[in-house]
Order: C-alpha cells, then structure tokens, then sequence
C-alpha cells in the first residue's frame, strides 16, 4: 500500500550538516519526495505537532530542542513507506538504536553524570511518522495540500511493469 510519512530533521541534524547524508538515504531506499521545507519551528507549531506530550513535565526541553534551530520538514511515500522510513530511523533513544540506521549511526546523546538528573531532551536527530493517523495529522500541521506534489517517476513505472 503506497504511504506517505512526514520526516523531521532536528535542529542538531540540520546543525551537523546531515540533512542531504539523511535524504539520500531514504532516495536510495526508493522514497518518493512529495513535499521539502527548511524552517524554524515556532512554538505553537512544536505545540501542535507535539500535542500529546505537551501537559508531560519534560515537554518544555522537547519545545527547547525542536525551536532551537532551524529543521528541514519534508513528506515522503512510497509502498509500506512508514514502516520503511521507521525501520530506517532506528530505534528512538539513540542508545538503543542499531548501528546501520540513521540514528545509530549518526544520533549522539548526551547523558547526565551518575546521581545528576535528566533534564536535556532526547537529541534523536530525526522524527518519522509512526501510524498512517499520525502521518496524516502531522502532514497537515506542516504542509497545506497544494504544497503536496504528486508526480510519477520512470523508476515506478518500470516497477509497475514488473508486478
């Protein structure tokens, strides 16, 4: 089934210039770019794209890291897209996640000194989409549907053929 997933790279992403390391990553996979825009995040966004996490106590530093800097927002689809997308993302603590993926191999955690608390917010490097609810409810928070390209490429037609 074709999908599309809104993707985030992080304030520390854009920082550590991985924005086009991680884009070709997921054109290599075969994704299809359907929407792209390099932003600040002011916080009423953060607070919509956020929302569930907003009443939490650690949702201020989550606000802190998201409005921090400027983020590259973009839509991507193809088949199983978020799934795909997801299992290429890794694992969200970046500490947990497998050496191959975009936040295992690139995602960098400071944590607190034994006895120190955890006040700094998970530096993950990169937001994907997790259900094809949330895709939809956070596309629409980024991206108005005239932003949205549809467009057919050689590659999908050859695919197409063979199927």
């Amino acid at each position: 089934m074709y999908e599309k997933s809104l993707v985030i790279v992080k304030p520390d992403g854009v920082q550590r210039s991985l924005v086009g390391t991680v884009l070709s990553r997921f054109e290599a996979a075969g994704l299809k770019i359907h929407a792209m825009k390099f932003q600040t995040v002011p916080a009423e966004q953060s607070k919509k794209h956020y929302s569930e996490h907003v009443e939490k106590a650690f949702y201020p530093t989550v606000e802190e890291y998201i409005t921090s800097g400027p983020v590259l927002v973009f839509v991507l689809g193809g088949h199983n897209a978020i799934k795909k997308i997801r299992t290429m993302v890794g694992a969200t603590e970046p500490a947990s996640a497998l050496p191959g993926t975009i936040r295992g191999d690139f995602a960098h955690q400071a944590y607190p000194a034994p006895g120190e608390p955890d006040v700094e917010p998970i530096r993950n490097l990169i937001h994907a989409s997790a259900t094809p609810d949330e895709a939809a409810n956070e596309i629409s928070i980024w991206f108005s549907e005239d932003e949205l390209v549809e467009y057919s490429r050689d590659i999908d037609n050859q695919l197409s053929l063979k199927n």
